[in-house]
């Protein structure tokens, strides 16, 4: 059964580490664990509900159990990699088109993370340049890099 463990938002990784510790120490027969980040805050974890309740009893931001069961068939979205046609270099202009507070921003990509799938940009119109390091799904290309 895959049931659902609530953590602090940001802290999936976390949570997931120190679980991971706790099921290898104590011998925990956990199946598999894993979170996704389309939905923060959340950590799914395969095994019994007892095994599971022991693996993070008294773990560091955990919230709570949720004991529902999840069917792999909802979570199969999350695991197939996004295809991505667009490849983007250091240089390119692009456009944020998620997140709260640079919505509509233009940036430069100073650094491309592939396995992370992630891009460090700073934006054009700051005064400062701060990198900022954001998913790849939430820019958009505006401008190739002229060569």
């Amino acid at each position: 059964m895959i049931l659902t463990i609530r953590t602090t938002t940001g802290r999936e990784n976390a949570v997931m580490d120190t679980v991971m510790t706790r099921i290898q120490a104590r011998k925990i027969p956990i199946k598999s664990i894993f979170f996704t980040d389309d939905l923060r805050g959340y950590v799914f974890i395969e095994g019994e509900q007892e095994d599971i309740e022991n693996a993070i009893k008294n773990v560091p931001h955990v919230r709570g159990l949720i004991s529902k069961t999840v069917e792999l068939k909802e979570l199969e979205k999350f695991m197939v990699p996004e295809k991505r046609e667009i490849k983007y270099d250091i240089g390119d202009v692009v456009e944020i088109v998620g997140g709260p507070a640079f919505k509509g921003e233009k940036a430069k990509i100073t650094r491309v993370d592939d396995t992370k799938n992630e891009v460090t940009v700073e934006l054009l119109e700051a005064v400062i340049p701060i990198p900022l390091t954001i998913s790849m799904n939430v820019v958009r290309l505006h401008e190739k890099k002229k060569v």
